[in-house]
């Protein structure tokens, strides 16, 4: 697993935006930020940061995660259930792309309602345009 790896994940799952924040970090969003949308997981670009992933996992998942080597709290972020692989081979590479998955749908369930109308309204726009060409 690295970072291409999990750009190919996430950007795979409808209407994830990305951004670089914090200087070396590719932080993933569901939903473009200026519309509302909610970051779910970020990698590390440069090796400079506490680890190589964060995201997000839910209440249910964080303490169990948390049990296992190689996993830790997302500093500043632990009280929003978020957690940071310290090294890639902390989780299988499925159980990578689980918990992102997971992560996504924690998250998506959370934006709020005009967000999520504002998403389908980009989305409806950009589907007429390309139906113009």
């Amino acid at each position: 697993m690295d970072n291409e790896r999990i750009r190919e994940i996430c950007m795979a799952l409808p209407h994830v935006a990305e951004t670089v924040g914090w200087g070396h970090h590719l932080v993933y969003w569901v939903g473009d930020r200026d519309i509302g949308g909610k970051m779910f997981a970020s990698t590390d670009l440069d090796g400079s940061g506490v680890g190589v992933l964060a995201f997000h996992c839910g209440a249910e998942r964080f303490h169990e995660l948390l049990e296992r080597d190689g996993i830790r709290p997302t500093p500043y972020s632990a009280k929003f259930f978020w957690v940071t692989l310290e090294r890639w081979d902390a989780l299988r590479p499925r159980e990578i792309e689980d918990e992102l998955k997971r992560a996504y749908s924690l998250i998506y369930e959370r934006l709020p309602k005009r967000t999520k109308e504002r998403k389908k309204a980009v989305k409806d726009r950009e589907q007429g345009e390309g139906n113009r060409e």
